[in-house]
C-alpha cells in the first residue's frame, strides 16, 4: 500500500482516492510513484474500462506537490519524471474521470487535465498560482494540456493573472463535462454507462486522441534547459523561503 493512496477495484473499475486531506491530497514522490505503477498496470488490462481519481475530504482534489520533494531531488529531473507518469496516465486505454471536490491546482490541475472527462462540485477552483507562490514554472507539455482542456485564454488568466477558476466558468468552457451537488451520484451514473459501452470503440477512440494530442502538444527542444534556469534562479528560491516560512514571497523583477 502506497501511503497518501487508496485504491480500489470493482469488476471493471479501478478507483483511485488521493487521501492526504491535512496537506489538501497534496502529492509526494511516493504517490506519484504510486499511479505510475498503477498506470503500467492498467495499460495492459483490458479487463478494467474506468479509472475514477478523486481527493479526500472535500476541500481538494489535489493541492500541487509536497515542496519538500522539490528540495531533495534535482527539481528538473523531478519534474521530467513527474511528467513522464502524467503521459503514462494520458495514455492508458482505459476512459479515466477525475472527480473534483474542492481546489484542484498545480499537479492536481495537472492530473485533472491528463484525464479524459472531469466532474466537479461548485465550490471547486482550478488554477497554476505559482506566479504568486513558488516562481517556479511548468513543463511545456503541461501548459499545452492546460490549454486544450481550459482553452488559450483561460489557461492564460490562471498563469499569468494567477487567478483560479470558478467550476462555473470551467463548465462553460468545456473543460467540465459536469457541476453538480451529488458528486458520488454523477460519477456513479457516469461510471455504469460507460462500463457498458464497447471497449474496442473506447480503447480505439483514445489511441486516436492521444496520437493528436502528442503531434500538437510538443515540447520544445531547450524547454529542459529553460526550466533548470527558473528552478535554480533567485524566484524559485525566494518562493520556496516564504512558502517554509509562511510568508509572502517577494520577487524580484
Amino acid at each position: 500500500m502506497t501511503p497518501g493512496l487508496q485504491i480500489t477495484r470493482t469488476d471493471d473499475v479501478v478507483e483511485v482516492l488521493f487521501d492526504r486531506p491535512e496537506r489538501h491530497n497534496a502529492f509526494t514522490k511516493a504517490m506519484y510513484q504510486g499511479i505510475r505503477d498503477l498506470a503500467a498496470e492498467l495499460r495492459e488490462d483490458t479487463s478494467v474500462k474506468v479509472l475514477v481519481l478523486r481527493g479526500a475530504g472535500g476541500r481538494a482534489f489535489a493541492a500541487g506537490n509536497e515542496i519538500s520533494d522539490f528540495l531533495e531531488a534535482d527539481a528538473v529531473a523531478y519534474e521530467t519524471w513527474i511528467r513522464e507518469m502524467l503521459q503514462l496516465l494520458f495514455e492508458l486505454p482505459q476512459v479515466t474521470i477525475a472527480a473534483i471536490d474542492g481546489v484542484c491546482v498545480g499537479g492536481g490541475l495537472a492530473v485533472a487535465t491528463h484525464c479524459d472527462l472531469r466532474i466537479a462540485t461548485g465550490h471547486s477552483r482550478f488554477g497554476y498560482p505559482i506566479a504568486r507562490t513558488l516562481g517556479n514554472a511548468l513543463s511545456a507539455p503541461i501548459v499545452y494540456r492546460c490549454s486544450a482542456v481550459f482553452g488559450e485564454s483561460m489557461t492564460r488568466e490562471m498563469l499569468l493573472a494567477s487567478r483560479l477558476v470558478t467550476a462555473d466558468r470551467a463548465y462553460a468552457v468545456g473543460a467540465l463535462m459536469a457541476v453538480t451537488d451529488d458528486l458520488d451520484g454523477e460519477v456513479a451514473s457516469l461510471v455504469e454507462s460507460l462500463t457498458a459501452l464497447s471497449g474496442v470503440t473506447l480503447r480505439t477512440t483514445k489511441r486516436q486522441l492521444v496520437a493528436r494530442a502528442e503531434a500538437l502538444e510538443v515540447a520544445p527542444a531547450d524547454d529542459d534547459e529553460v526550466l533548470r534556469e527558473v528552478y535554480t534562479g533567485a524566484d524559485f528560491h525566494e518562493g520556496v523561503r516564504a512558502f517554509l516560512a509562511k510568508e509572502k514571497p517577494a520577487f524580484g523583477k
